[in-house]
């Protein structure tokens, strides 16, 4: 490997590596939020906030990861061109098509990482998210209850309130359950409470020592107090999340030969982002050509417009595979294939002199 090449590597590399981590910074915050978002709802325990938030960010890292290669070698690119060195590799010999091993290098390492993630790793992601979602639920009163605030109980259950709760979260202080119907509130106070699994699945918070009040909804006089040494509460059941049949939780392997329109379309959904990240990275470079002096981050705006309007097709079409709009044999190859060969014709073409209209006419009468 030639010291030039050694060089461009390392340059390509580096501004890939810083792209990725301002990306990845932005999008620790958006699932940050989502993530913040589902615990104050009660759909998730507050102890899985940093399992779900590294699982969210890998099921996103096929979409991240082709943004962080075609900014970040328009970047590289870009300096290159600023700084007067491109002209100076180009005046010994070097052209685009020689810059070819070293990006390649450089970008084919990512995106077997985007094909990894998208294939497998994404899939696994989402299913483990579910599987630790539903798990909690299932053992736990109502995902993110917390001793000494008031908590939203699933699928508008009504309210729940402890004072002090064990480590196990099994047993619970100074409870306050607050339920409504369609015309009756329940108000159940307790002393000491516990959770119990009963025999039909369902869960039972078990209070002791302490009074029920259920009155009417609307207003009125019809109250009842009962004050009780036992009682067992059904608590609703979580939101389950998880469904064995889902395709986007089934693993790849177990699309192929699937005719299910949402199977289809998941499928090719998982295939497109290494074949796009590609050609990204090869129009990178002819995009990213600029004079010395010449303002760069108009290009890069037109690179990343590219992008969005690239993503959001991928993701219109994956929508029209799973209504059947369009036929499961196209897939999202009308997509791929086209971007991957405009980026190839960019890049073969990128630095190709074509002759002026001065020289022609000189070449014509000379002949």
């Amino acid at each position: 490997m030639t010291r030039l090449d050694r060089y461009l590597i390392s340059e390509f590399a580096q501004a890939v590596m810083a792209t990725l981590a301002v990306l990845l910074i932005v999008c620790v915050g958006g699932a940050l939020t989502d993530v913040l978002g589902d615990i104050a709802r009660g759909q998730l325990p507050a102890g899985l906030l940093l399992a779900q938030l590294g699982l969210v960010l890998l099921n996103w890292l096929p979409v991240i990861l082709p943004l962080a290669l075609l900014l970040g070698l328009m970047l590289a690119v870009g300096r290159l061109y600023r700084d007067a060195e491109m002209p100076v590799i180009a005046s010994v010999g070097v052209g685009p098509r020689r810059l070819l091993k070293p990006l390649m290098l450089v970008v084919l390492p990512l995106i077997a990482v985007v094909a990894a993630c998208s294939l497998w790793l994404g899939p696994w992601a989402e299913r483990l998210s579910r599987e630790l979602i539903n798990e909690a639920n299932r053992n736990m009163i109502v995902a993110g209850l917390e001793p000494g605030r008031f908590t939203e109980l699933p699928n508008g259950g009504g309210v729940a309130f402890v004072g002090e709760m064990s480590g196990e979260g099994t047993r619970f202080d100074r409870v306050f359950v607050y339920r409504q119907s369609d015309d009756r509130i329940t108000v159940v106070s307790s002393n000491q409470g516990a959770l119990k699994a009963g025999e039909d699945g369902q869960r039972y918070l078990v209070l002791e020592n302490g009074f029920e009040v259920e009155g009417p909804r609307e207003g009125g006089q019809d109250y009842r107090l009962l004050r009780y040494a036992s009682n067992e509460v059904r608590m609703p059941a979580g939101k389950e999340k998880f469904d064995l049949d889902d395709p986007e939780a089934l693993p790849t392997s177990a699309l192929i030969g699937d005719e299910r329109p949402p199977a289809v379309a998941q499928l090719h959904r998982r295939i497109a982002p290494p074949l796009l990240a590609l050609a990204f990275a090869l129009m990178a470079i002819p995009l990213a050509r600029s004079m010395p002096r010449q303002a760069r981050y108009g290009r890069m705006l037109m690179g990343f417009l590219g992008y969005l309007i690239g993503v959001n097709l991928m993701l219109m079409g994956t929508g029209w595979l799973e209504d059947d709009k369009i036929p499961g044999m196209l897939g999202l190859w009308w997509l791929v294939l086209p971007l991957l060969g405009v980026g190839v014709w960019l890049y073969l073409g990128d630095g190709r002199m074509r002759p002026s209209k001065g020289r022609a006419n000189g070449a014509g009468r000379a002949a």
